[in-house]
């Protein structure tokens, strides 16, 4: 008989012991991934998985349990958080703006499948939360952390708490207001950063 706890998904961080190897965790990512960017998020089934990786269903079940867990893996195996450290907070938000640019255009039709699915499926929002946001509000935070421990900006500068909003928001808000083919690429982002944030915190 299986309790209740047993059968709620776990936290998208949760490692379980597995006899896959690294590798062919990684096939499963990609086939993930790819059938993403080609069908779309509904479209990607466990049972289509499986199929296309030559394994049963119950090994991605038992790995994973659930497709939005299984969906968060794959991103989070596919995207990494640079550590950026310039020495100075103007240029690590260039740096991060320029790091965002360049996986933004990368996945575009990658986000673009996933931000018309996770609003209907609140087990996938809050995977993606886990996988993709909370790791670069996370290194964002950390970011400004050291500009103030530079005596750079005063820790109690009321535009602080606004960065992250700035950044992630422009993300998402420029293919609506110029057309989804105007993707905020690098030298966009980079050019918002000192237009916008960085005038706000009194750098240059």
């Amino acid at each position: 008989m299986t309790s209740q706890a047993a059968d709620r998904p776990e936290p998208v961080g949760v490692t379980r012991r597995s006899k896959i190897t690294p590798e062919r965790e990684q096939e499963f990512y990609d086939a993930v991934l790819e059938q993403l960017r080609e069908c779309g998020y509904d479209s990607v089934t466990m049972e289509g998985i499986a199929a296309s990786t030559r394994c049963s269903k119950s090994t991605l079940y038992r790995q994973w349990k659930t497709k939005p867990q299984l969906v968060a893996a794959a991103l989070r195996s596919h995207r990494r958080t640079r550590c950026i450290d310039t020495g100075s907070l103007a240029d690590d938000l260039r740096e991060a703006a320029r790091a965002a640019g360049e996986l933004s255009g990368r996945d575009t039709k990658l986000l673009q499948a996933l931000a018309h699915a996770a609003p209907q499926d609140p087990e996938l929002k809050t995977a993606l939360r886990e996988a993709l946001v909370e790791p670069e509000i996370a290194a964002l935070k950390e970011i400004i952390r050291r500009g103030v421990e530079r005596g750079e900006v005063p820790a109690d500068h009321p535009a602080l708490e606004y960065i992250p909003a700035q950044m992630f928001g422009v993300l998402r808000i420029r293919p609506v207001l110029e057309g989804e083919d105007a993707d905020p690429d690098p030298d966009y982002l980079v050019r918002f950063v000192e237009a916008a944030v960085l005038p706000a915190l009194g750098l240059t």
